[in-house]
């Protein structure tokens, strides 16, 4: 089976909790606030977030309640208190149903910040999973021309031959691209929930909040998304 490699990137952040202490068996332990995310690696070695996954789960030491801890959103960060070490199993889904790995973490109260490299050799079986990792890296036999050039190829795909056509979208899918640059952002912020509420594994969407981007290929969207997508566009700017 086809696959690639990405390095996963284990961010930990931890500092003591002034006044706060546990004592045990006549030590004093000091009690401490952390957090951990994820992040990987792209081709120029730039942290970006690993859209590759689907979400997390974090398992905890026993001793927290309820230790198992999902996470749903890049960068699939989780924010703690504790007194102790431990090492933690890191169960990682891929989206659209590619699978899981499982890494293991140590959680050390050595230095503040600190971070420790994982690489992660992803099978290339799923499209929405090829799509998600090419936001990081090359993926070999994903196409990487630009969106406008993807968008013109399946706009003209015609199959020869006695082949059938590539079946047809139910929009214009240029003046819905259109529409959608014309929105103002509080439409827009309708469109994402619309996107959200309607999603799918086949769909490419990717949601960068710290940059405030949200991106999305039109061409993965059901034909049910579209139609309310364009009406919805349709209702508020000239198409």
């Amino acid at each position: 089976m086809a696959s690639v490699k990405r390095t996963l990137r284990i961010i930990t952040n931890q500092h003591i909790v002034s006044g706060e202490a546990v004592a045990l068996q006549d030590q004093s332990y000091a009690m401490r606030e952390w957090s951990i995310r994820l992040m990987t690696l792209n081709e120029h070695d730039e942290e970006v977030d690993a859209v590759f996954l689907d979400r997390v789960t974090y398992k905890l030491h026993p001793t927290f309640i309820n230790p198992n801890r999902t996470v749903k959103k890049p960068p699939f960060q989780i924010d703690e208190r504790g007194w102790g070490e431990f090492e933690m199993q890191i169960v990682l889904h891929f989206v659209d149903k590619g699978g899981e790995q499982t890494v293991a973490h140590y959680l050390s109260f050595e230095k503040e910040n600190y971070h420790a490299d994982h690489e992660l050799t992803i099978p290339t079986h799923k499209p929405g999973l090829c799509r998600a990792l090419a936001a990081s890296g090359p993926v070999p036999g994903y196409p990487e021309e630009p969106e406008e050039t993807r968008k013109e190829k399946r706009k003209n795909e015609v199959e020869t031959t006695g082949r059938k056509k590539v079946k047809s979208k139910p929009v214009d899918m240029d003046k819905l691209a259109e529409g959608l640059q014309k929105l103002q952002e509080n439409d827009l912020l309708q469109v994402v929930q619309l996107i959200n509420e309607n999603k799918t594994p086949e769909m490419f969407v990717h949601n960068d909040v710290e940059a405030g981007e949200f991106h999305i290929d039109l061409y993965t969207l059901p034909d049910k998304l579209l139609l309310l997508l364009f009406s919805f566009c349709a209702k508020r700017v000239s198409m």
